[in-house]
């Protein structure tokens, strides 16, 4: 049956269960009573000083947030007693790469010259000159960089102490100088990152307060729910450098814009399309991982507009601001093609093929069920359709591994790639002892609690609907079905849209976390926002009073605060002492002793350490995402293959590879059945299962093709003993 348009007059934020009826008046004989309106300037100054004080509130909160995530760096570690080696490989795998490229900021004889050395990299995947700015979204370690240089010009100018330095004995290791204070890069780099962290937290607070009908109980218990959670929603405590560490506040604050302009009647179309435009785009700037959290973005909003709860007008503000976004980040990172090929880039394009079809679907298809089939038929044809002549077109493939990735999770296929990724805990599904931690503290049940009475209110407000449309009049006439209109369609809505996406939101986020654990740290924190819910007016209605709803909330928090109270006592006693003497031994050889030219290959962890530490040249590192970088480390991990040692010594020294750093673990450890190293090679050469693993070999007795120069109880360094040496 055909369904009438919104109710005039309906806001689309109002009540679900109330809804006016047609001009034959109340059904039930009774006049709607008088309202009388308050007074505008008494009613303005009351909710500004409630906005001013939410503001401080969120300035506390955000705070708070950075003193913690200080205290467990600090607690960790023990950072402000390092040297400024130790500090260096404290920063392992990845984050030591991004590092390098700050440090190299702070070290080049000027800022151009720094800029030069990070767009023509011939060190990092030698002998290959690379656009670290294109491959790595290192935008960020070029600002703070650049900020520094300008910081330490100044504070020496102005004969300004920055620093304090000390030596520290070490007990049977050597003694070191340590020093501390925003002036040392290390300290600078790490406060610039939790700086941008406290205010993330301020965003939350915000969010939750304006997703509740700004009130400060649904700030509050957004973040509760977020410090008790803590250690599932972010890992910025342990692992600063990370891009999310940069990139997850401006998620925040575009989710939030998201919000806010669903939420508005008649939003603007410039003013809220450049807004949600910027923010998306610094999301996307540090971060390859981005493109998907707006890819479930951009399907979250397309389900509304499916389902009539907003109109074509604020699809495309969303839409039109994040294609703006993706092709500005596709400039800024000098024509980055996985931007393109992404199923985010065919997705929008999808959705706007969608609208342009809207009137097309709209008026031949009058049913509310079928008209979402259809769009949903094109959006998944489109977007994968889109996506293969893109990817076919510009001849790219470095996403490939994201697809094998989901491939391998769903069926028998493997190979040496996607091995690398799933053998790691982060890449694998959902741990049940997550979903049991988020549970004790009442999270996930709030989130299917919340989901719940929205669904009903949303049904019930349909049903009604469907009621409305098919009463009939006193001349036994149902009201007629309004033929398709542009205008109205743009501009159609129904009540609480703002609260449907952010629940949308959340379960998308959700459905990513169940597939790649490491993706929690978008679902856990978008629960803690959605729990803000709970201090809805109009969403829990039914409890009665607002004294009860209150009770109500601080029921769930003294619960909620029983394990995660104690949560946050296990972060906080956690003590840690840093000490990695067999890695500062091996970098301490290879600067005292080899010469500064040489080429170094090994397990990626270790090669960034080499890059940050040495400044040596390498032929691969953690960075995994370019098919070209695949290849060579796979190239290089053919020493942990069963091919004999000859023919790994003749593909390392075709790589112009001079030392190869040869790790034990990497030979014997296994995280779970079929995922050491030599088992992992066997997926790709199984006519060798069964011979003795390379490395073994290196091991024992490397000779003739490496000669060992350095080795301790971790590492062993071999020479390659070239073949065909240079004259």
């Amino acid at each position: 049956m055909v369904r009438k348009q919104p109710f005039k007059g309906s806001n689309g934020n109002g009540d679900l269960s109330k809804m006016k009826k047609s001009s034959t008046g109340n059904r039930r004989g009774k006049k709607d009573a008088p309202t009388i309106a308050p007074s505008a300037g008494g009613k303005s100054s009351y909710f500004n000083n409630w906005v001013i004080v939410a503001f401080l509130l969120a300035g506390v909160a955000g705070w708070m947030h950075g003193v913690h995530i200080w205290t467990m760096f600090e607690n960790d570690r023990h950072f402000s007693h390092l040297s400024s080696l130790e500090r260096d490989l404290t920063f392992r795998t990845e984050m030591g790469l991004y590092y390098s490229y700050f440090k190299t900021m702070v070290e080049a004889p000027s800022t151009l010259n720094g800029i030069g050395q990070i767009v023509r990299d011939n060190i990092t995947e030698y002998p290959s000159t690379i656009n670290v700015l294109k491959r790595f979204n290192l935008y960020p370690e070029l600002i703070i960089g650049a900020i520094y240089r300008a910081f330490r010009s100044f504070t020496e100018a102005a004969k300004i102490k920055t620093q304090t330095c000390w030596k520290i004995n070490r007990g049977e290791l050597p003694p070191i100088n340590s020093c501390e204070g925003i002036g040392v890069p290390h300290y600078f780099y790490v406060t610039c990152i939790y700086t941008l962290n406290s205010i993330m937290m301020s965003l939350v607070f915000l969010y939750g307060w304006y997703l509740s009908g700004n009130s400060l109980w649904g700030a509050v218990i957004c973040v509760a729910f977020y410090f008790f959670n803590h250690g599932e929603a972010t890992r910025v405590m342990w692992t600063p450098p990370l891009r999310e560490s940069y990139s997850f506040p401006f998620l925040i604050l575009e989710l939030l814009l998201v919000t806010h302009m669903i939420k508005t009647q008649n939003p603007n179309y410039f003013k809220h399309m450049t807004a949600i435009c910027l923010a998306a785009f610094f999301f996307m700037l540090p971060w390859q991982f981005a493109q998907f959290a707006l890819l479930t973005q951009s399907a979250c909003v397309l389900a509304l507009y499916m389902l009539e709860y907003i109109g074509s007008w604020k699809l495309n503000i969303v839409i039109h601001a994040q294609l703006i976004a993706l092709l500005a980040n596709f400039v800024f990172q000098f024509g980055n093609e996985m931007l393109l090929t992404s199923f985010y880039a065919s997705s929008l394009l999808s959705i706007m093929l969608i609208v342009k079809l809207e009137s097309k679907i709209e008026g031949s298809i009058r049913n509310l069920i079928a008209k979402c089939l259809v769009k949903g038929i094109v959006w998944l044809v489109g977007t994968f359709g889109l996506k293969k002549v893109i990817a076919t077109a510009l001849r790219t493939a470095d996403d490939a591994h994201i697809w094998e990735i989901f491939k391998s999770k769903f069926s028998d296929f493997n190979n040496f790639h996607t091995m690398l990724y799933t053998c790691a805990k982060e890449f694998d599904f959902l741990e049940v002892e997550t979903v049991v931690k988020l549970s004790k503290t009442l999270l996930i049940p709030s989130m299917i609690f919340i989901t719940f009475v929205l669904a009903i209110k949303c049904l019930r407000y349909e049903y009604l609907s469907y009621v409305e449309s098919n009463t009939v009049d006193e001349d036994g006439q149902k009201p007629e079905v309004p033929e398709y209109d542009a205008k109205v369609a743009a501009h159609r809505c129904k009540p609480n849209a703002d609260v449907l996406y952010n629940v949308l939101q959340m379960i998308a986020f959700s459905c990513m976390a169940i597939l790649i654990m490491r993706l929690k740290l978008f679902m856990t924190p978008m629960m803690a926002i959605t729990a803000s819910l709970f201090a809805h007016r109009q969403l829990f209605a039914f409890l009665g009073p607002r004294y009860r709803q209150v009770s109500f909330l601080v029921a769930i928090l003294a619960v909620a605060s029983v394990a995660g109270i104690g949560n946050l006592t296990s972060q906080w006693n956690i003590i840690g002492e840093f000490e990695n003497w067999p890695h500062e031994e091996l970098l301490n050889f290879i600067n005292e002793n080899l010469p500064p030219n040489a080429v170094f290959a090994g397990a990626m962890p270790t090669m960034a350490s080499i890059k940050l530490s040495c400044l040596r040249p390498i032929v691969n590192h953690p960075h995994y995402e370019d098919a070209g970088l695949r290849e060579r480390t796979m190239r290089v991990y053919s020493m942990y293959s069963r091919r004999s040692l000859e023919q790994v010594r003749d593909t390392v020294e075709a790589m112009g590879v001079d030392f190869y750093i040869l790790e034990d673990s990497w030979c014997t450890r296994k995280t779970r059945e079929g995922c050491q190293m030599p088992q992992i090679w066997d997926i790709e050469e199984p006519e060798n299962a069964g011979k003795t693993p390379a490395c073994s070999y290196a091991r024992g007795n490397p000779e003739p093709y490496f000669k060992e120069v350095f080795k301790n109880n971790v590492y062993t360094l071999l020479q390659v003993v070239k073949k065909n040496p240079k004259a």
